[in-house]
């Protein structure tokens, strides 16, 4: 085990002295012109990078988008650092702190079984230990720089934690046709203001729908996404050995090849 803890400490620490290093004045000068704004949208693609390698069960690849989020957070906390704002250690600490004071059930006396006392115990820790109650509003800790369809998630959640919430996926099926009414009316009179309301009004209640079903929506979408190009893909390797151009195929042909490419696909995951 010392052995073990030995490692991870020189590795980590190997990271360190590489990011310092690229931080200097004799390092790199991409690296030095970075900020925490410039990369932060990094930390986002690298997030959803490290959830496709868990999604197709690629521990190497894993391993390496891990590698990278580290980087990051390496990164941001080195330029905090230049600034005086905080040291990586208080960042450390802190994390580690709190992990101790949120589970006195593990480092404390606290006896406690079940996952939902845990989740309770947790969240009565942030409120009243560490007084992390909004003031005004519940949704006032939830950022703004969220992704819209996180951010929907996450509103969504804060509210259910105080009963504000929908008694079955029966209802939620219910308000989906509604609002699906309320798009077509919108769309049948032409008014732009409110067919884009609704249509957030239809995405926010399909969120509910998801998280009723224990479905992270962001995770189901991006799901979607990488499906969707992995059939296009083959779809245009298709048209490519015709030695057409896509751009001059026909639309009835490329519905043609992707349900093709469906059933390719329906066929070897039922092997």
């Amino acid at each position: 085990m010392k052995e073990k803890e030995t490692a991870v400490k020189e590795s980590f620490y190997r990271l360190y002295r590489i990011v310092k290093r690229l931080r200097s004045p004799g390092g790199c000068n991409w690296d030095r012109e970075q900020s925490p704004e410039t990369i932060r949208g990094n930390l986002i693609e690298e997030s959803y990078e490290c959830v496709d390698a868990i999604d197709n069960g690629d521990d190497a690849n894993l391993r390496e988008e891990l590698g990278d989020i580290y980087l990051l957070v390496t990164m941001i906390t080195e330029m905090k650092e230049e600034e005086s704002s905080f040291s990586i250690e208080e960042v450390l600490d802190e994390i580690s702190e709190k992990l101790i004071r949120r589970h006195p059930h593990v480092f404390g006396n606290t006896k406690i079984g079940s996952v939902k006392q845990i989740i309770d115990q947790w969240n009565q820790i942030k409120e009243k230990v560490e007084g992390k109650n909004n003031k005004n509003s519940i949704l006032e800790r939830v950022p703004r720089s969220l992704p819209p369809l996180e951010r929907a998630l996450e509103i969504q959640k804060k509210v259910s934690k105080i009963g504000f919430d929908w008694k079955s996926a029966e209802k939620i099926w219910d308000k989906l046709k509604e609002e699906e009414l309320e798009l077509i009316n919108a769309l049948e009179i032409e008014n732009n203001k409110r067919t884009e309301e609704e249509f957030g009004d239809l995405f926010f209640t399909m969120v509910n729908l998801a998280r009723s079903y224990k479905i992270d929506p962001s995770l189901a979408l991006n799901r979607t996404n990488e499906k969707f190009i992995r059939r296009f893909q083959e779809v245009e390797k298709k048209i490519k050995a015709m030695g057409v151009k896509i751009e001059n195929t026909e639309t009835d042909t490329m519905d043609t090849l992707w349900n093709q490419v469906k059933s390719e696909e329906d066929a070897n995951s039922s092997k």
